[in-house]
């Protein structure tokens, strides 16, 4: 079963995850990070309930206070631990420069949030499809 650490600073965005993972009978354990900084602790087995270090997956939002998740993918692919860890953008940014960035970051995908709470519902739906199928070490 893959590890799920959602890094989100939104409250209700973080609600709404929870709330699809439950529509969606998604079971995967789900940590939560606020920004980069606490992200890159967990997954480096720090603090209270660090993630297994095997079959992780990062849902990702950009824009955070302290470390942005631009400068979480660069860290985090610096790291020779955690160079591999896969990670999907889920975000507000619809900027190109974004997209590119994470692109060349090596994302596993890039995905808008969707406005209504219907089409979330769906898209997580999607994501957990694809981690269910993907091989993730």
């Amino acid at each position: 079963m893959t590890n799920i650490l959602l890094v989100e600073d939104d409250e209700v965005d973080v609600m709404n995850v929870k709330r699809a993972f439950k529509k969606n009978n998604i079971t995967n354990p789900l940590y939560m990070a606020a920004n980069g900084l606490e992200a890159l602790a967990l997954l480096r087995g720090e603090g209270d309930a660090p993630i297994p270090r095997e079959r992780r997956l990062v849902l990702l939002d950009l824009n955070m206070p302290r470390m942005n998740g631009i400068e979480f993918l660069r860290e985090l692919r610096a790291d020779p631990e955690l160079r591999f860890t896969p990670v999907i953008v889920l975000t507000t940014s619809n900027e190109d420069r974004d997209k590119v960035e994470a692109y060349n970051l090596n994302v596993a995908g890039y995905i808008l949030k969707p406005v209504t709470f219907a089409n979330f519902v769906e898209a997580v739906a999607t994501l957990n499809k694809y981690w269910t199928l993907s091989e993730i070490p």
